[in-house]
């Protein structure tokens, strides 16, 4: 399944939460918390204003993001479980991270 987002939306692939700590404790499965971190997977056209004028979006596909801890809807695109995207608002993306 092919997600192509409307508007000032976008896809987005959550990073993989990390394992072991900065000390080496490892985390066990339960403990993860979700990373707020994602990669940009699909990207809609930009918002159309009141008067026609169409505002561009300002990330891209293939951008490593942050993005509010709440904000979203998951979407499970098959049976696997590693197989969610979540779908935001532009406004719901706080940073893009550069390396």
């Amino acid at each position: 399944m092919k997600l192509v987002p409307l508007e000032d939306r976008v896809v987005l692939k959550q990073l993989e939460a990390e394992t072991t700590t900065a000390s080496g404790i490892v985390i066990p499965g339960a403990d993860k918390e979700k990373p707020q971190q994602a990669e940009v997977l699909a990207v809609g056209p930009g918002k159309t204003t009141d008067d026609g004028k169409l505002i561009p979006m300002n990330v891209k596909v293939g951008d490593k993001v942050v993005f509010s801890k709440y904000s979203g809807t998951e979407v499970k695109l098959s049976d696997k479980e590693d197989d969610k995207v979540t779908i935001v608002r532009q406004s719901d993306i706080l940073a893009i991270i550069e390396d």
